[in-house]
C-alpha cells in the first residue's frame, strides 16, 4: 500500500474520531475536561463532555436504604503508618495513637482566609447522610453508609476565591488528585469522616476520605490531609493518576 496514502488514511480517521468528540463537546470551555486535546485522552473528553451536557446540572445518584447495605472490601492501602517508605508514615501512626485528635484538614491556596480544621472542628460543621453504591474499576461494587461534611461548606467556610476552578487533594500515602468545581461543589461530594454508624476504619481512610459518588471508586480518597485550590489543572506528576496509567475523569 502506498505510505503516503496510509498516513492520510490515519490521519481522516483520528479527524473523524474527534470529529465525532466535537458532536458532543459544549462550546464553553468550562465545560471542557482539562486533558482536552490530548488523543490518548479522547475516552475521558467524550465521556465528561456527554455527562456535563446531558445530565442535569446538580443530579444525585441513586441513595440506597440502609437494609441495603453490603459487605464492604477494602482495597489498596490499608494503613499508611505501616509503610515506612512513605514519607508521613511516622506521622500517621503518631496521629493514629492519638485516636487522630491532632490531626489537622489544611484547606489553602485560592481561598481568601486559609483554613486548618480538626476531626471536631468537621464534626461540627452541618452533615450529610448518605447511603450509595461504590463501583470500583476492578468490576465489584460495594453499598455503604457515609457520614461526613459536604465538601461546599468547608471551601465555603475558607472562601474560595472566583478564579478557582480545580480542588487538588493531598493523602498520607502520597496520591495527589483533583476534581474540577461540578464535583466539588456538588451535594453529594462529602468529606467523610464516618462508615456504617461508626468512625471511618483505618482500611477506609481514617480519619477522613474523600466521597466522589458520581465518578469511579478510586476518586474517592483516602487518608486525605490537605486540600490546596486552584486556578490551573494539577494531575499530581508521579503521585498522581494520570502518570500512573488511570484516567482524570470517570464518571458514571
Amino acid at each position: 500500500m502506498d505510505t503516503k496514502r496510509l498516513i492520510t488514511r490515519r490521519r481522516a480517521l483520528i479527524a473523524g474520531a474527534a470529529g465525532v468528540g466535537g458532536l458532543m463537546i459544549p462550546r464553553y470551555w468550562k465545560d471542557l475536561p482539562p486533558t482536552y486535546g490530548n488523543i490518548l485522552r479522547m475516552g475521558d473528553t467524550l465521556t465528561y463532555a456527554a455527562h456535563r451536557t446531558l445530565l442535569p446540572r446538580q443530579s444525585l445518584v441513586r441513595e440506597y436504604g440502609r437494609h441495603e447495605v453490603t459487605s464492604f472490601p477494602a482495597t489498596g492501602t490499608t494503613n499508611p503508618g505501616s509503610l515506612a517508605r512513605l514519607p508521613l508514615s511516622e506521622t500517621y501512626r503518631r496521629l493514629q495513637s492519638g485516636s487522630f485528635a491532632d490531626w489537622r484538614l489544611s484547606v489553602e491556596g485560592l481561598v481568601a482566609a486559609p483554613q486548618s480544621f480538626t476531626l471536631a472542628d468537621l464534626k461540627q460543621l452541618p452533615s450529610r447522610t448518605q447511603i450509595t453504591r461504590h463501583t470500583c474499576e476492578e468490576g465489584w461494587s460495594a453499598i455503604g453508609e457515609w457520614i461526613g461534611v459536604p465538601l461546599s461548606l468547608v471551601l465555603g467556610a475558607a472562601g474560595m476565591l472566583p478564579a478557582a476552578r480545580f480542588v487538588v487533594f493531598h493523602s498520607f500515602d502520597e496520591w495527589i488528585d483533583c476534581i474540577d468545581l461540578f464535583d466539588a461543589l456538588h451535594p453529594q461530594t462529602i468529606l467523610a469522616y464516618g462508615m456504617n454508624g461508626r468512625d471511618l476504619p483505618i482500611p477506609h481512610g481514617a480519619p477522613v476520605r474523600l466521597r466522589v459518588e458520581r465518578q469511579l471508586g478510586y476518586k474517592s480518597m483516602k487518608y486525605v490531609h490537605r486540600i490546596v485550590v486552584k486556578d490551573e489543572f494539577d494531575d499530581g506528576g508521579k503521585n498522581g493518576n494520570i502518570q500512573n496509567g488511570w484516567a482524570w475523569y470517570i464518571g458514571i
